[in-house]
C-alpha cells in the first residue's frame, strides 16, 4: 500500500487522517488534483463501513434501517458486481440525509447501478437536503416515489423548476394548482401524478424538459380543459402511453390485460425491481420500474406480444378515478387526433380503425383554426402573398368550388386569414382585468364589484359597467382608464340593467334591482385634476319596475323594454319619460331577458324559466306571439345576431342553440356537455359579427368558443386569477363588437374571498408576449358569413 500526501491542505478531502484517505493527492505546478482511489486496499470499502465511518466523523449514532439497507446492498454487490440501493424516506431524519449524501458521493459511479428513493407515509424532511440527496445520486437515480411529503411547496417548487435525473417519478401530493414542471428531466420516461387533486391547469412550458417521457398518468386530478392539456402535452415528443382515468385492475399505463385476452406480462421484469415492488404494495407504476432496464438506447419500448382486440372486450372497460377532462364530449377522439404517436390511452390500445373514426369525429366537432383554415400560416407569408395578389391560395377549396368569383376577395377575407394565423400561434390568450379602480372610491378598503357591463355600440374604446353597490362607471377599455363615475345615491342597489342609446351615443339607460330606472348622459360628467365630478347627469327618471333584471333600447332610441322576476313586461317611451304599457302574463314564469332586434324598432324576443322563447311584434296586439319555441331547461337569456338573421338561446346547464329568427326553427345545436347542475346558469353571445359565439356558465371556469354556423368548437378559454391562481367563474360575457376574437367576461372567484371583476380577453395575443399591445388586432368593418 502506498500513500501520497499533498503538502498543502486539499479542500476536496473532508479529512486529512492517513487512516481514512479518500483521495490520492499530488501537485503539478502548484495546483492540486484528486483521484477517487481508496488507500485501505485495492478493493473499495463496503457501503456499511463507509456509513459507519461517516457516522463516527459526525459523531452520530448509526440508523439501523440505513445499516440494513447498506448490508443488503453489499451482499448484492458481492453477487452481481454492482450496488442497487433503495432508500425509504419514512425511516430517516435530516441528520441521516447528511450521512447518506456523503456515502453516495464517495461511491465510484461505476460500482453504483441504481438508487431508488421512496416514501409511503408522511414525513418531514428538509427540502434542500432531500434535493441534495437526489442530486448526489445524479444519473444513477432510478425510481423516485413520493406519496406523502410534508416538505411542502418549497421542495416541489425546486423539483419542478430545476428537475432531477430519475427515470421513474411518482408523486401523490403535488401542491401546485398550475403544474409548472419546466426543469430538466432528461432521463425521465415514466411520470405518475395520480391523485394530485390540486392540479387544475398547466403552465405553457410544462413538460418542456422531458424529451424522453413515454408514459404519463394523471388520474383523479382536477384537469378539465382539453385545449390547455393538449397544448402542454404537445411538449412531450416521445409520449406513447397516457391516461386521465384507469381500468381498476391496472397499476400502470400499459394496455389492460383483461381487456385483450392475454394473461402474459406485457414486459419482461427484472428480479431486483420485482422484489422492490413487492415490498411496496401500493407503489403505482411498478411495471414501468420493472422494465426500465429493458429500454434500449434508442428510447424504444421493448417488443410487446401481439394483442387480440374485440369489440366485446372493449365493452368490459369501466372507468375509475377519472379526471374531469374525461367527461368532455369526444375527449378520447380529441386526444387520439391531437397525439398521432400515442399508442395507449386510459389503458386501452389505440387501433388503426379508431384513429380513422377519431379523425372523422374531430373534423365534425372541432376546428383546428377559425374560418376553415386547416394549417397554420405565417403572418409574413400572408402579407407577402397579399401584396403579390395570391389571395386565392388561402381560400378553402370548398369555397372556390361554390363561389366562381372567389378571386374578388375583399378586406374581410384578409382580416380572417390574419386572425386565423394569429390565433394559431397564440394558444394561451392574453387576459387583462379592466374594472379595478380603487382610487374612485372614498373608502379605499373597498373595491368596485361589477355586476353588469356593456360595450358601446359605436365607440370601440368605451365600456360601461354597473356594480353590486349601485355605482356606474364608464371606462376607456383600450387604456383601462375611467372616464365617468356615478356613485350610488341612497340605499345601495345592484345595477342589473344597462343599455346604450344608438342615436345619442353619450346616453345610457340603467336599472337597478330595487326597480329604479334612469337615463344618464356621460357628457355631464367632467374630469378635474384626475377627479371625476357630476353636473346633473340624470336626464330622465322613469316609473319603477319592481325586481328588475333586464333593460333594452330599440334601434331608434324611442322605446325600451324592462323585464324582471315577474311574468310581466313594461314598455317605456324615452322622449316623454313615461311607461307606455305593462304587458301581463306573457310567460308562465319570470321573464329573464327581453331584447329588441338590432334593425327593427318593433320586433323583440323574450326568454323565460318556463323554457319558452317567444317572438313579438309591437305593431300587433301582444295577445299571442309570432311564434314560440322551447328548450328542455329553463332559459337564461337570448339575443339576436348582429344582422337579425338568428337568435342565440342559452338555457340552464349549457343548453345552447341557434335558431332562425324568422320562424324559430333550429339552425345549430352546440351540444356542450352538461354538468347536471340545475344552478349552472349559462349565457352566450355572438363574436366576430355572427361568425362565432362565446358561451360560459356560472359553475364553470371556462369560456367555450364555437363556430356559429357549424357548431364546431374552436377553443376553450380557461379562466384563472393571475395573482392567486384561483379559478374564476363566468357570471356574464360579451363579444367585442369591433375586434375579431376579443371578448370580455364578468367573473367571480369563490375562495378564499369573493371577487368580482371584468376580464378582457384577446385570443390573438399570447399573455407571454409583452412586446405587442393588448389591442393590436384589426377593428372589424363588416359581418362575415361564418366559419
Amino acid at each position: 500500500m502506498r500513500l501520497y500526501f499533498c503538502p498543502s491542505f486539499c479542500m476536496i478531502c473532508a479529512d486529512k487522517s492517513t487512516s481514512n484517505i479518500n483521495h490520492v493527492r499530488f501537485h503539478k505546478g502548484g495546483g492540486c488534483a484528486s483521484m477517487n482511489l481508496y488507500s485501505a486496499s485495492m478493493d473499495s470499502p463496503s457501503l456499511q463501513s463507509l456509513y459507519l465511518d461517516y457516522c463516527r466523523r459526525h459523531e452520530l449514532m448509526p440508523n439501523e434501517a440505513i445499516s440494513s439497507w447498506f448490508s443488503k446492498a453489499d451482499d448484492e454487490k458481492t453477487r452481481r458486481g454492482k450496488y442497487n440501493l433503495a432508500i425509504l424516506l419514512d425511516q430517516l431524519t435530516n441528520i441521516d440525509l447528511l450521512t447518506l449524501i456523503d456515502v453516495i458521493q464517495s461511491v465510484d459511479t461505476f460500482q453504483l447501478e441504481s438508487v431508488d428513493i421512496l416514501n409511503e407515509t408522511s414525513c418531514q424532511l428538509n427540502a434542500q437536503l432531500l434535493m441534495s440527496l437526489m442530486r448526489a445520486a445524479d444519473e444513477k437515480l432510478n425510481v423516485v416515489y413520493l406519496q406523502d411529503m410534508s416538505s411542502g411547496e418549497d421542495f416541489f417548487r425546486e423539483l419542478s423548476r430545476n428537475g432531477i435525473s430519475c427515470r421513474v417519478l411518482n408523486i401523490w401530493s403535488l401542491l401546485q394548482q398550475k403544474l409548472n414542471m419546466v426543469g430538466i428531466f432528461n432521463q425521465l420516461h415514466t411520470l405518475n401524478l395520480d391523485f394530485c387533486t390540486s392540479i387544475t391547469n398547466f403552465h405553457k412550458d410544462c413538460f418542456s424538459g422531458m424529451p424522453n417521457l413515454m408514459r404519463l398518468s394523471m388520474c383523479e386530478t382536477r384537469v378539465s380543459n382539453l385545449w390547455v392539456a393538449t397544448t402542454a402535452l404537445s411538449n412531450l415528443p416521445s409520449l406513447v402511453e397516457l391516461r386521465f382515468q384507469k381500468c381498476l385492475c391496472c397499476r400502470d399505463t400499459s394496455p389492460c390485460i383483461s381487456l385483450y385476452g392475454k394473461k402474459d406480462n406485457l414486459f419482461v421484469s427484472c428480479d431486483r425491481d420485482a422484489e422492490l415492488c413487492t415490498s411496496l404494495k401500493h407503489l403505482a407504476f411498478s411495471s414501468q420500474a420493472e422494465f426500465e432496464n429493458e429500454i434500449s438506447d434508442s428510447g424504444k419500448l421493448p417488443m410487446k406480444p401481439e394483442l387480440r382486440v374485440t369489440e366485446q372486450s372493449l365493452k368490459k372497460y369501466i372507468s375509475h378515478h377519472p379526471s374531469p377532462i374525461c367527461y368532455e364530449k369526444h375527449y378520447r377522439e380529441y386526444m387520439v387526433v391531437s397525439f398521432p404517436r400515442l399508442e395507449v390511452l386510459d389503458n386501452m390500445l389505440i387501433l388503426k380503425n379508431e384513429k380513422e373514426t377519431a379523425r372523422h369525429v374531430f373534423s365534425s366537432c372541432y376546428e383546428i383554426l377559425p374560418y376553415k383554415r386547416k394549417h397554420r400560416e405565417s403572418l409574413v407569408d400572408i402579407l407577402r402573398d397579399r401584396e403579390a395578389g395570391a389571395a386565392n391560395l388561402y381560400h378553402p377549396s370548398s369555397l372556390r368550388r361554390k363561389d366562381p368569383g372567389f378571386m374578388n376577395v375583399g378586406p374581410s377575407f384578409y382580416l380572417r386569414t390574419l386572425s386565423a394565423a394569429k390565433l394559431g400561434s397564440s394558444l394561451w390568450p392574453y387576459m387583462e382585468p379592466v374594472s379595478n379602480f380603487i382610487h374612485l372610491i372614498k373608502d379605499e378598503t373597498r373595491q368596485l364589484r361589477p355586476r353588469q357591463f356593456e360595450y358601446h355600440p359605436s365607440d370601440s374604446s368605451l365600456m360601461v359597467f354597473g356594480t353590486l353597490d349601485g355605482e356606474i362607471v364608464v371606462i376607456n377599455s383600450d387604456n383601462g382608464k375611467p372616464i365617468s363615475y356615478l356613485p350610488s345615491v341612497g340605499t345601495d342597489n345592484s345595477i342589473l340593467g344597462l343599455c346604450w342609446l344608438k342615436q345619442s351615443p353619450s346616453m345610457l339607460v340603467a336599472g337597478s334591482d330595487n326597480g329604479s330606472l334612469k337615463l344618464f348622459d356621460i357628457k355631464s360628467i367632467r374630469t378635474n385634476n384626475s377627479e371625476l365630478y357630476e353636473i346633473s347627469s340624470v336626464k330622465a327618471t322613469f316609473q319603477d319596475f319592481e325586481q328588475l333584471t333586464s333593460v333594452h333600447v330599440n334601434s331608434t332610441d324611442e322605446r325600451f323594454l324592462v323585464s324582471g322576476y315577474s311574468r310581466d313586461l313594461a314598455l317605456y317611451d324615452i322622449t316623454s319619460g313615461k311607461r307606455i304599457e305593462l304587458f301581463t302574463d306573457l310567460h308562465r314564469e319570470p321573464i329573464n331577458v327581453a331584447k329588441f332586434a338590432n334593425h327593427s324598432p318593433f320586433m323583440f324576443v323574450t326568454s323565460s324559466f318556463d323554457r319558452d322563447v317567444k317572438m313579438w311584434d309591437l305593431r300587433q296586439k301582444l295577445l299571442r306571439p309570432c311564434y314560440t319555441t322551447s328548450s328542455s331547461r329553463g332559459n337564461v337569456m337570448t339575443c339576436f345576431s348582429p344582422d337579425d338573421c338568428y337568435l342565440l338561446v342559452s338555457a340552464v346547464d349549457n343548453e345552447v342553440k341557434q335558431l332562425f329568427a324568422v320562424d324559430g326553427r333550429l339552425h345549430t345545436n352546440f351540444e356542450i356537455a352538461h354538468t347536471c347542475s340545475s344552478h349552472n346558469y349559462t349565457r352566450s353571445y355572438y363574436m366576430n359579427g355572427r361568425d362565432y359565439i362565446v358561451s360560459g356558465s356560472c359553475d364553470e371556469q371556462v369560456v367555450r368558443v364555437c363556430c356559429a354556423q357549424t357548431g364546431r368548437r374552436l377553443r376553450d378559454v380557461y379562466l384563472e386569477d393571475g395573482e392567486s391562481g384561483n379559478s374564476l367563474y363566468v357570471q356574464s360575457l360579451r363579444g367585442d363588437p369591433f375586434r375579431d376574437f376579443h371578448f370580455s367576461v364578468l367573473v367571480t372567484s369563490k375562495l378564499p374571498s369573493l371577487k368580482w371583476e371584468i376580464v378582457k380577453i384577446n385570443m390573438l395575443l399570447s399573455y407571454h408576449d409583452t412586446t405587442e399591445h393588448a389591442h393590436a388586432a384589426t377593428v372589424r368593418s363588416s359581418f362575415g358569413l361564418g366559419g
